[in-house]
């Protein structure tokens, strides 16, 4: 049932019981969530927490929680389910709390692992974290379907306090910590090399992608054309056009030397950006020509009628109006970026890849870790930041499509 707003302007409000009926279908929407939540949490605390070896590679002995801490973690598997049932408002914090807790009880359980031992030895997460730490992490979300508007902030209120944890030492004995404390300066220098391929890469297919859709918005054949060789790149897995570059580059280097001064080779850093700068022009391409081509025609006729020259209609007209839809296009290319730096270490390139392989020729699960988690925070971390500026954008300036 529907009603006339009071101003009798003929838009149509939902009614009180449909506002109702809307919020409880969203709350039981968000029960479902919490109860897919609690079932990792639950395995978990029944799974092994800690994996104790000698050092880095021997096997080792699998320990699961105590019971007081087992109980712990049953309870705090259905708290989030419960406060949604009975206290909604409260439930980011019951959620917030089963993820410090997960970490909490990780550096409490590690810590007294590693009690009497060499300092070789080795306290893993064991499965238990990870399945415990996933159904967290889903339960944050439910709860964050909860929240509206700027409280959504809210539902990220266990980083801060997960961030002391990690600063106070607390989870000091775990072995992806040991590990990165031993690499020290050699892993910042990494992550350095990571960051400064992706930004290097992702400017060099910003500087290319950009002319050549605004070239190819205008011109059916160009588009084609372009957008298919982007494409074509794209179908190659990334370390196959990684090692199809090291032979051009490779006869380059040796005909003319003084790109073989400059540092161009077959193997390293040139190939590693070539590869990544081609992999990034198809999603800075396409969106490109996309969000050109979704201006209204009519809004242009309008720029055009009010004097606007062509160079004016562009700049002032076009490019706001289709940027935050191009803006989505580099927000891909830099998460694609991310991504695709880890294999270049496979080259000589370096980044936080160099872990990943390392890990798996040694069959070390913490160095790979210690190559991985970053290279997936700073994936998050550049999509998130993007996609803020790309609704921001969008607001200020409206957006096509």
């Amino acid at each position: 049932m529907t009603k006339l707003n009071p101003a009798g302007a003929g838009v149509d409000r939902p009614s009180a019981p449909l506002l109702s009926a809307a919020k409880n279908a969203a709350r039981g929407d968000v029960l479902q969530v919490l109860a897919l939540a609690a079932l990792p949490m639950l395995a978990g605390a029944a799974l092994p927490w800690v994996l104790l070896r000698p050092n880095r590679l021997a096997p080792g002995e699998y320990l699961r929680l105590p019971p007081a801490l087992l109980a712990l973690m049953v309870v705090l598997a259905l708290l989030p389910l419960l406060a949604a049932r009975f206290v909604p408002r409260l439930t980011w914090l019951v959620t917030g709390l089963a993820v410090v807790v997960v970490f909490w009880v990780l550096g409490l359980q590690t810590r007294s692992a590693l009690q009497g031992q060499a300092e070789f030895a080795r306290a893993s997460a064991a499965a238990g974290v990870w399945l415990s730490g996933l159904g967290a992490l889903i339960a944050v979300y439910g709860a964050g379907l909860l929240l509206a508007g700027r409280q959504g902030v809210l539902a990220w209120a266990w980083l801060p306090v997960v961030l002391a944890l990690v600063l106070a030492g607390h989870l000091s004995g775990w072995s992806v910590l040991v590990e990165a404390r031993n690499e020290g300066p050699r892993w910042v220098q990494e992550l350095a090399q990571h960051l400064w391929l992706v930004g290097t890469a992702l400017g060099l297919s910003t500087l290319i992608g950009v002319p050549l859709a605004v070239w190819a918005a205008g011109r059916e054949r160009v588009a084609v054309a372009v957008l298919g060789l982007a494409n074509a790149i794209q179908t190659l897995p990334s370390l196959a056009l990684l090692g199809l570059l090291i032979a051009p580059l490779s006869a380059l280097s040796n005909a003319f030397p003084a790109l073989r001064a400059a540092g161009i080779s077959g193997i390293g850093v040139a190939p590693a950006l070539t590869a990544m700068t081609l992999y990034a022009l198809l999603p800075i391409l396409r969106n490109g020509v996309v969000a050109l081509r979704g201006v209204p025609a009519g809004t242009v006729d309008a720029a055009r009628g009010m004097g606007m020259t062509g160079r004016q209609i562009f700049w002032r007209v076009q490019v706001p109006l289709a940027l935050p839809v191009w803006l989505s296009g580099v927000r891909q290319a830099a998460v694609l970026l991310v991504g695709v730096a880890s294999v270049a270490a496979l080259i000589g390139a370096g980044g936080l890849g160099t872990y990943i392989f390392k890990g798996l020729q040694s069959a070390a699960a913490d160095l790979i870790l210690l190559g991985a988690v970053p290279a997936a925070l700073l994936a998050i971390g550049v999509d998130a930041t993007l996609r803020r500026l790309e609704g921001w954008l969008g607001r200020r300036f409206g957006r096509v499509g």
